[in-house]
């Protein structure tokens, strides 16, 4: 996935936010232990310089040091080696992810490595289970294999630094695959990019940083990127895959329309502003992230972010609910508890006031500039609230 070149502030801001971890790691990061792992793109660099080693000593390796960008370097571990015969070398590395969650990590990446006719030539394409690129918008052409700039840059690197002599005369061929990547791909967002067959071979740094919150911030701008080389005029945000599905029931949009916004919604929105062709945004999700959305608050996982039962319970007294209904939900234990006093006592405008008071403060945090819907699901996928009512 693309950073944005610009310093962009939200992004550096959200970079900074703690995120709410499982215990183990939790304890890890306090403790400064959290293990980084690498990208795609440097497993593949990996594997590739292990090939070339190969091929042109005729004896596999067992580790390599990979060049990354900024002046770093790595060591990574050569899986295995194979002479495919007809001059060509198969290497492989096991990506590893570190202690970051990733759909990629454990995954075999492949390099194959060969000589070509063509002096000095290097071309390097992506072979099974590297996606291909079907859809505008990631830079990257249309038709050519999800690898993107900086590890081609990486790739292009390990071929000179191991076969300089041998590109005097003789060009190199090398095809990075996946042998699981098709499936791999159905857990991340490739199918909604427009990137089919496979998985990206991505990385900017060439390290995985653990539970990077930029990373997610990029995902969300990488699919905007998307939608508006699509030419999209109305995106849907979701705050996660559920309630996704929920939306994609209601509106019928193709997949590049929808992005998973997650706990970013202030983000989100503003980067929508910024995209010329969006007009329309609409927002999905369930009672307690529209909850705090409602109250203003632009991050919802953020520490100290807590669902205040004061606001719910004001919100009911606009809404005209008795006394007694109000004290219950200043009393209330969740969200979705006040939901439940609510339905229960048929206070029948305050979801749409919720939906409402959204609304406005995305609206605001837009600038105006965008048409701002917000729909409310039942854990079920029933519309419990929608503003503007339909």
């Amino acid at each position: 996935m693309f950073l944005d070149k610009d310093k962009d502030q939200d992004l550096e801001k959200l970079a900074e936010q703690e995120q709410k971890l499982p215990p183990e790691i939790e304890e890890k990061k306090r403790k400064g232990t959290l293990r980084t792992g690498y990208t795609t793109g440097t497993t593949a660099t990996a594997a590739t310089k292990g090939a070339l080693y190969a091929l042109i000593n005729g004896k596999p390796i067992e580790r390599v040091a990979v060049s990354l960008p900024k002046g770093k370097t790595a060591t990574l571990k050569i899986a295995w080696t194979k002479n495919e015969g007809n001059g060509k070398v198969t290497c492989a590395a096991i990506k590893d992810g570190g202690d970051d969650p990733d759909a990629t990590h454990g995954a075999e990446i492949c390099s194959t490595v060969s000589f070509s006719k063509n002096a000095t030539n290097i071309y390097i394409d992506g072979g099974k289970g590297v996606g291909r690129v079907t859809k505008p918008g990631l830079g990257l052409e249309i038709g050519k294999a999800a690898i993107n700039p900086t590890p081609l840059k990486m790739l292009e690197q390990a071929v000179r630094e191991v076969a300089r002599d041998q590109l005097e005369n003789q060009g190199i061929d090398v095809v990075i695959s996946v042998p699981n990547g098709e499936e791999i791909a159905k857990k991340t967002d490739n199918p909604r990019l427009g990137i089919l067959g496979g998985i990206s071979i991505l990385g900017t740094t060439g390290l995985v940083l653990p539970y990077s919150t930029a990373s997610f911030a990029a995902s969300i701008r990488q699919g905007l990127d998307v939608a508006t080389a699509m030419d999209a005029d109305s995106v849907v945000l979701t705050t996660g895959g559920r309630s996704e599905d929920f939306a994609k029931e209601m509106f019928k949009l193709p997949d590049h329309c929808f992005i998973q916004m997650g706990d970013f919604a202030g983000y989100s929105i503003k980067q929508c502003a910024n995209k010329m062709t969006i007009r329309q945004v609409i927002i999905a999700g369930f009672i307690g992230k529209l909850t705090k959305m409602a109250m203003g608050i632009k991050q919802t996982h953020v520490a100290g972010s807590h669902i205040d039962m004061e606001f719910m319970a004001r919100l009911a007294a606009d809404c005209d609910a008795p006394q007694n209904v109000i004290d219950e939900i200043n009393s209330a234990n969740t969200a979705r508890h006040v939901s439940e006093i609510v339905k229960r006592n048929n206070i029948l405008s305050y979801h749409d006031q919720l939906c409402k008071r959204v609304a406005e403060q995305m609206h605001e945090h837009a600038r105006g500039q965008l048409q701002i819907e917000v729909v409310l699901f039942e854990f079920d996928g029933t519309v419990i609230g929608r503003y503007p009512k339909k």
